[in-house]
């Protein structure tokens, strides 16, 4: 933030030089005098020694005012404001600013008032006021357009940028365009660091083409003697982009300006999020603890002011009233730079759970394809084996054998189609797509879904037996395709664990509920274990064939038509009964 406002400074600078270049009577500025005292309140600001920076910037607008130069003295008024943000004394650089205003005011000199709203704007933004900061920026524009300052309105209009760069990226770029605009009629020494700062928002935004096109003009400028405040910035995104991450983030360690935001940028775009969330991490303890200092130091100048109060109170009553007005909007700010600290800190808690958040769904999606890779690879090869065999033309086998291998091919074929067809199904079941409803003949449907099955499975139609207490003409209001879709699994997974290959498909009511069982006469199901088997990947059997999605499956289509699929935990056995309610 220091490295911000010293750059606003030495821009405070300039402009007092450009505008000083336009007056007629400007001809004192090249004389001995004032460029020694210009150059004694440059490299006092620079070396932010404030003895020696008071000292001279007065006795420059001494020599300013003698030269009855009177935009030229207010420019170093600005400047003390901005050297008091850089000392972090916030309190001091208001009353400088509501100083500056008020004497401006007084003296009528509307054609100055542009210069304290300027600076409110910069402690606005310092403080963590974008909204107020913005509104003081734009209102500077104005005042300038309408006075015909516009060769100075580009850096307002990059203060703009500044602020909006990171919560409306395609607003910052319109504003670059304005500000490219304006330098290019009037200042075009100014035009190569705006489309430099062009350039690091197509960064911001993840448009590597225009970012790289933009380098690629910053680096001809540079070969050509131009130079820009951004060109570290550049440098550092530019190896960021061509991947090397870490040769970018150590020399982002070495700007000094917001190193660990830059750094964080750099990782998150390289996909490194715990490396980001760290660097994110330390940006907010040294942000905090500079914000610790910025109320200590408030709180210094607030007592400072009260002891001065105490002292007067008995000789000055006409001044009680603007010294309690003082002391709320010092209050004021207290609060708003302890909610600045505590809004970061609560952005710090929501980065730690989206990081958790992220962990979690990585080990999902790990789990995911592990789990369906080793449950294709054993069917496909199967299915290979057998191939590679009744392709060979010496091989001399009976028709039954040829049939037995072929079942074989089949079987595994669809053990491969039902395992995509569940994952497809499953991301099918979390659609919001509303379903069309129409009535279906209960015992119709559930005929083909057994018919389609023993087809599908190969099985005879003794190994699955239907039986019904409904009559023909029962009907209920909903999706076949999807009641079929919920039965099919449940039938597949009683299969898959009876022994004896032969389950049971029953079908009744319950008032105007349709409800349907299926069961089998395998090892059965624990207790406990009831709302368990229907979580994703879940299988008891590790060796039993499938992913383990399709009870979860079943249940998650029943419940968009209403219902539920559970497991009947009053069933004795032998075997397992799952009951489906429509």
């Amino acid at each position: 933030m220091k490295i911000k406002a010293l750059m606003t400074g030495l821009l405070a600078l300039t402009l007092s030089t450009a505008y000083a270049q336009q007056r007629k009577d400007a001809e004192y500025m090249k004389s001995e005098e004032y460029l020694t005292l210009r150059d004694s309140v440059h490299h006092a600001f620079n070396d932010g020694d404030s003895a020696r920076f008071f000292h001279s910037v007065k006795s420059l607008q001494n020599y300013l005012l003698e030269q009855d130069d009177l935009h030229a003295y207010y420019t170093q008024r600005c400047n003390e404001i901005v050297f008091q943000l850089n000392r972090q004394r916030i309190i001091e650089a208001y009353k400088l600013a509501i100083q500056l205003s008020k004497e401006l005011t007084e003296k009528q000199l509307d054609k100055e008032m542009y210069m304290a709203i300027n600076m409110m704007g910069h402690i606005y933004r310092y403080s963590g006021n974008t909204d107020m900061a913005k509104k003081c920026f734009w209102d500077v524009i104005h005042r300038m357009e309408k006075e015909g300052y516009q060769e100075s309105q580009p850096p307002i209009y990059m203060n703009l940028v500044n602020i909006m760069v990171d919560e409306n990226p395609e607003e910052a770029l319109k504003l670059i365009d304005k500000a490219a605009e304006i330098a290019g009629e009037s200042s075009p020494e100014r035009v190569f660091d705006i489309e430099t700062r062009r350039a690091l928002v197509y960064y911001r935004m993840g448009d590597m083409k225009r970012f790289q096109e933009g380098y690629k003009a910053y680096r001809e400028g540079v070969e050509h003697g131009q130079n820009s405040v951004h060109g570290r910035t550049m440098e550092i995104y530019h190896l960021a982009s061509e991947g090397k991450t870490d040769e970018a983030v150590k020399l982002a360690a070495e700007t000094g300006d917001d190193p660990y935001e830059t750094q964080a940028d750099i990782y998150s775009k390289a996909g490194r999020w715990h490396e980001a969330y760290e660097a994110l991490k330390l940006g907010y303890a040294e942000s905090d603890s500079i914000n610790s200092v910025i109320l200590s130091s408030s709180m210094q100048d607030i007592q400072n002011e009260l002891k001065v109060y105490e002292a007067r109170q008995q000789t000055v009553r006409q001044r009680v009233y603007a010294l309690a007005a003082i002391a709320a909007l010092l209050a004021l700010l207290v609060v708003a730079l302890v909610y600045i600290v505590q809004s970061r800190r609560r952005h710090l808690r929501e980065m730690r759970k989206a990081y958790d958040k992220m962990l979690e769904s990585d080990q999902m999606k790990t789990s995911f394809i592990q789990n369906v890779s080793h449950e294709v690879r054993t069917p496909l090869n199967v299915i290979s084996g057998y191939a590679q065999v009744m392709a060979d033309p010496t091989l001399d086998t009976t028709p039954e054998e040829r049939k037995r291998m072929a079942d074989t091919i089949m079987h595994n074929t669809r053990m491969v189609t039902t395992m995509i067809s569940e994952v497809l199904d499953m991301s099918d079941s979390e659609s919001t797509t509303t379903l069309a409803l129409v009535p279906l003949r209960c015992n119709d449907v559930l005929r083909k879904v057994v018919n389609e099955f023993l087809r599908d499975m190969l099985l005879k139609a003794e190994d699955v037996t239907f039986e019904t207490t409904l009559s023909d003409d029962f009907t209920i209001t909903s999706h076949q395709h999807m009641l079929q879709r919920i039965v099919t699994p449940l039938l597949d997974n009683a299969f898959k664990n009876d022994p004896e290959h032969h389950v049971t498909l029953r079908a009744s009511k319950a008032g105007k509920r349709l409800v349907v069982e299926v069961e089998d006469k395998g090892k059965g199901v624990p207790a406990e274990e009831a709302e368990h088997i229907f979580e994703r990947f879940v299988k008891l059997d590790t060796f039993k064939e499938g992913l383990g999605l399709g009870l979860t499956f079943s249940r998650t289509m029943a419940r968009r038509l209403g219902g539920d699929v559970t497991l009947d935990t009053t069933y004795e056995g032998p075997g397992a009964r799952f009951k489906v309610v429509i």
